[in-house]
């Protein structure tokens, strides 16, 4: 079944990672990395089944050959930063559906990085990794290991996209760094609907958290292929019974929760019924003392001539059942 999986990181220094050993992985090639001297080498991977890279569509056909060898296109963008915390690539790792052929998740995976491509004005390197033997054999994904500068003809440019320089406050770039994540998701989510939608797959999959698709349900544990195989066989798996408990523990957890806020809102209803009743009791006993009352001619009270007691208890009941409506 289609399941909506997209995860954005960086590759940064700070972690000491590198660009050029990230694209030698991904891609299952060799990549000498100029600033260290050293050699990374993946040409024994047999997953990757697909593998090429996309520079910008103004760039025109031909143009910024330099960006299209991973070699020279990776050790640019570690020369192009000068930090020892520098984020040298930024990486959008997607699980393709495994309702799509083989020339549909090409497809689908293209068109991702074609729009990620024209959207930041980056080269992005996209490899396509089908599952190991050992492993899910649903587990068909793609990596998309992206500059974090524009290309131009001639290098690399400016900070672009989620890590381009700004003058605004840390708050504000939070707000807009979270709006660009959301906006990519959606995408993400669109293009593989249409996938799915034009290989007739009545699959779907949505980049909204259960909460706000107004699903009341924990989200379904996932279980580790290895875990799942070794069940399959007939051996026990620690790894997957902890998996399976604290799933159990979060839905007792939510039915508690459920159950706590409908015990909360019956009591609140019951308060207000009684307060209601005694206001109205009161009130009466109010009218009757004072038509009895020897001393005093009996008159037809107004409610605006209520005691103030009364009054302060009728605005508070008033008041719980608005709050109880909302």
């Amino acid at each position: 079944m289609a399941i909506y999986f997209l995860n954005i990181t960086s590759v940064g220094r700070s972690d000491g990672r590198t660009a050029t050993a990230a694209a030698a992985y991904r891609s299952g090639e060799r990549i000498h990395d100029e600033r260290s001297g050293r050699n990374f080498d993946h040409t024994d991977r047999r997953d990757v089944v697909h593998k090429e890279i996309l520079l910008p569509t103004g760039l025109g056909v031909g143009a910024a050959s330099w960006a299209r060898d991973r070699g020279q296109l990776w050790n640019a963008a570690e020369r192009a930063e000068r930090r020892s915390n520098s984020r040298v690539a930024r990486e959008f790792q997607v699980a393709l559906p495994p309702e799509l052929s083989a020339e549909q998740r090409l497809g689908l995976a293209r068109a991702f990085s074609r729009q990620i491509a024209d959207r930041y004005q980056v080269a992005v390197d996209l490899a396509i990794h089908d599952p190991k033997p050992t492993g899910d054999p649903r587990n068909f994904h793609a990596h998309l290991l992206a500059t974090t500068r524009a290309v131009t003809a001639i290098g690399l440019g400016a900070k672009v996209g989620l890590d381009a320089a700004s003058e605004h406050t840390r708050s504000e770039l939070r707000q807009a760094g979270r709006r660009e994540f959301l906006a990519v998701r959606e995408r993400w989510a669109i293009l593989t609907n249409e996938a799915l939608f034009a290989a007739r797959s009545n699959a779907r999959v949505d980049h909204r958290t259960l909460e706000a698709q107004s699903i009341e349900r924990e989200p379904r544990a996932r279980i580790p292929w290895g875990a799942y195989r070794q069940e399959q066989l007939g051996v026990r798996s620690e790894v997957a019974e902890r998996v399976r408990e604290r799933y159990r523990q979060r839905v007792q957890l939510r039915r508690e929760k459920f159950a706590s806020q409908q015990l909360t809102a019956s009591h609140a209803g019951a308060d207000t019924s009684a307060i209601r009743k005694a206001a109205r009791e009161q009130w009466a006993a109010s009218r009757a003392q004072s038509r009895t009352h020897t001393h005093s001619p009996i008159t037809h009270t107004s409610e605006n001539e209520m005691p103030k007691t009364l009054e302060r208890e009728r605005r508070d009941v008033t008041a719980s059942e608005r709050d109880h409506a909302l």
